[in-house]
């Protein structure tokens, strides 16, 4: 953890302690136990994953405030490591119209489901890909965040003052592409920090956000040497929901303005870069549909890009259905790439087996040779969790 955001988040842990001992009653503890086991399902069929998980959320609720902290111990049997780490750590302020938020924390934008267009503030842990739980990929991130209510209309500004990048596949989920260089961070000065800022309108009829950040791209780009580096970008996007007779009809778009790419021969090669995703829910009969289109786009394309085509698109399928009142679900879900002809098809079933007790069985298939999915190809796997609330 780097100096500035250890230092912010000592000072969260004092006021959570200094809570604690003022008013124990009011303070509530919550979390889960998990175990996550998976096996590839090729020739040698071998573990991907046995995983035991401890998560312990405390809270405190006052007049004008809440502290909130979420702690985890994973410990990983295929190679016996035991991560220990914070989730969030942070304290809400309320006041009459604005909330303010301090210490590390989540934080979630736009209204895509399994792609990240707007929802770029808190990067993600990619270890395992995009396998895991999406509020475990994402990351928390030390910030300022505050939000001004008026009417209808949310202003949410967020102010990061030090950057932290997203973490790579590894492991059997390191890219075809192979090894880069280690990534050079920026320094710790406040010109290094991060600020983004979001109007948001939750109406009868339709809701809307528009967003924008000042911020550093959280994937690195290999540029002369070889040296990975990352670069500042410009992002300004929005997002929309509506229903239409019974459809959910939902948008988000972003634009980056000076995205650094990989390119041959170095150096990188800068050019901006469009994001958008337009997707449609309905439920009929117990059943809830949904699909999404999504496209990135390179603009004024240059063929020396290394790993981006200038046009790629891809689509998701959800379907999903409750059993026995609700206490077993099915569902599928979908990524199709159409640009490489690759997928990934992830089943998954999960059961309340009792109060607070959830069993999921799933699998991850990847198809094709080629793109985000088909390099996974001989990565099939199915898994199973077993989860216990408190």
């Amino acid at each position: 953890m780097k100096k500035g955001s250890l230092i912010f988040t000592i000072t969260i842990a004092m006021l959570l302690v200094s809570a604690a001992g003022a008013a124990a009653q009011d303070l509530v503890f919550g979390g889960y136990v998990r175990n996550n086991t998976g096996v590839i399902i090729n020739d040698d069929l071998d573990f991907s994953q046995v995983q035991n998980t401890f998560d312990l959320r405390v809270e405190y609720y006052g007049d004008i405030s809440e502290l909130k902290s979420e702690v985890f111990i994973n410990q990983t049997d295929t190679d016996a490591d035991i991560e220990m780490g914070i989730k969030e750590l942070y304290v809400d302020i309320f006041f009459d119209s604005m909330d303010l938020r301090i210490g590390k924390q989540q934080i979630i934008w736009g209204k895509a489901d399994g792609v990240f267009i707007t929802d770029v503030i808190s990067p993600k842990d990619l270890t395992d890909f995009v396998l895991p739980d999406f509020d475990e990929v994402r990351m928390g991130v030390t910030a300022l965040k505050a939000d001004y209510y008026l009417d209808a209309v949310d202003f949410e500004l967020v102010w990061i003052p030090t950057f932290t990048p997203a973490v790579l596949p590894s492991g059997i989920w390191a890219p075809a592409t192979g090894p880069s260089p280690v990534p050079t961070l920026p320094t710790e000065t406040l010109d290094n920090s991060e600020i983004f800022g979001k109007v948001s309108y939750m109406g009868a009829v339709i809701d809307l956000e528009i967003m924008g950040g000042y911020m550093w791209d959280d994937l690195p780009a290999v540029d002369s040497g070889p040296i990975a580096e990352y670069h500042r970008v410009l992002m300004a996007g929005g997002s929309f929901s509506t229903d239409i007779a019974g459809f959910i009809v939902r948008g988000e778009g972003a634009y980056y303005n000076g995205k650094n790419f990989t390119a041959l021969p170095n150096p990188v090669i800068e050019k901006d870069f469009v994001n958008y995703m337009v997707g449609l829910d309905y439920s009929i009969a117990g059943f809830t549909l949904g699909t999404q289109f999504i496209q990135e786009i390179v603009l004024d394309y240059d063929e020396n890009i290394k790993f981006n085509d200038e046009f790629k698109n891809t689509m998701t399928f959800v379907i999903a259905k409750p059993f026995l009142n609700d206490t077993l679900i099915v569902e599928f879900f979908s990524y199709v790439g159409l640009t490489n002809e690759d997928a990934l098809l992830r089943p998954k079933v999960t059961y309340d087996l009792a109060d607070g007790l959830e069993w999921v069985v799933g699998a991850d298939i990847f198809l094709g040779d080629d793109g985000d999915f088909g390099q996974y190809d001989d990565n099939d796997l199915v898994y199973t969790k077993v989860k216990y609330s408190y």
